[in-house]
């Protein structure tokens, strides 16, 4: 049974949307988060059950935001805060739509251009 979109997820569900696992084991980076809470007066998960974060779309729109600029785009916490305290911010959200859907490209590119050297291999061989 899927959550719908607009249901608030957990610390773990939103560290899977974020993709953010560590390298070695795969094991979820729950810390990055709680971390990012500390630092971005912003995030505000909801605190229920006992201390469980909750997120809405909002809050996680926020946080895909926050990592783009600091894991892609390499700025420093401080440079991040000054974006989202600035108005300009909105147009920080066009820069990182329009590079995940250039990365997805990147993909799919690589992956036909891969699929036509397999092809073209296997026909050299056949001949």
């Amino acid at each position: 049974m899927d959550k719908s979109d607009n249901a608030y997820k957990t610390i773990g569900e939103v560290v899977k949307i974020l993709n953010l696992k560590s390298n070695d084991k795969g094991a979820l980076r729950t810390h990055v988060i709680r971390f990012w809470e500390t630092q971005f007066k912003q995030i505000k998960p909801k605190l229920l059950n006992s201390n469980r974060r909750y997120y809405d779309e909002k809050t996680i729109n926020l946080l895909k935001k926050v990592k783009f600029l600091l894991k892609d785009q390499g700025m420093t916490i401080n440079g991040v805060k000054k974006i989202l305290n600035n108005e300009d911010s909105l147009k920080l959200d066009e820069i990182a739509d329009k590079s995940i859907r250039t990365e997805n490209l990147k993909i799919k590119l690589v992956k036909i251009s891969n699929k036509l050297k397999e092809l073209k291999n296997g026909k050299k061989n056949t001949r």
